[in-house]
C-alpha cells in the first residue's frame, strides 16, 4: 500500500509565490519519477513538472521560468516552488509518482489533490 499526500495549496494574489509539497509513504522500494499535474474543470489534467531518479527534469512551457520542482529522495518527498503566479495557474494540483514497491510491483500513484487559487 502506497499513499501520496499533497500540502501547501492556498489562495494567493497574482505575482505571489506558493510552495507545494508531496510526501509518499507506505510499501516503497524506490521512486523513479516524481511529478506535479494540474487540472481545471475546463481543461484535462496536464503535466506541470517532473523529475526522475536520474535527475532528468521536465517543466511545462506555460510555467517555465516561474515554477521549479525539487526532490528529497531520502525522505520520499518532492516540492513545487511556484513564483510569479498568474490567475491562469488556478487549478487543483496533484502529485504523482512512478513507484516500485518492496514486493517489486511498479505502478503510478496519485495524491488526492490540493487547491491553488490565484486571485486578487
Amino acid at each position: 500500500q502506497v499513499q501520496l499526500m499533497e500540502s501547501g495549496g492556498d489562495l494567493v494574489q497574482p505575482g505571489g509565490s506558493l510552495r507545494l509539497s508531496c510526501a509518499a509513504s507506505g510499501n516503497i522500494f524506490t521512486i523513479y519519477t516524481m511529478a506535479w499535474y494540474r487540472q481545471t474543470p475546463e481543461k484535462p489534467r496536464e503535466l506541470v513538472a517532473s523529475t526522475t531518479s536520474r535527475g532528468v527534469t521536465e517543466i511545462a512551457d506555460s510555467v517555465k521560468g516561474r515554477f521549479a520542482i525539487s526532490r528529497d529522495s531520502a525522505k520520499n518527498e518532492w516540492s513545487l516552488q511556484m513564483n510569479s503566479l498568474k490567475p491562469e495557474d488556478t487549478a487543483t494540483y496533484y502529485c504523482n509518482a512512478r513507484i516500485m514497491t518492496r514486493t517489486l510491483l511498479e505502478d503510478d500513484y496519485w495524491g488526492p489533490g490540493t487547491r491553488v487559487t490565484v486571485s486578487s
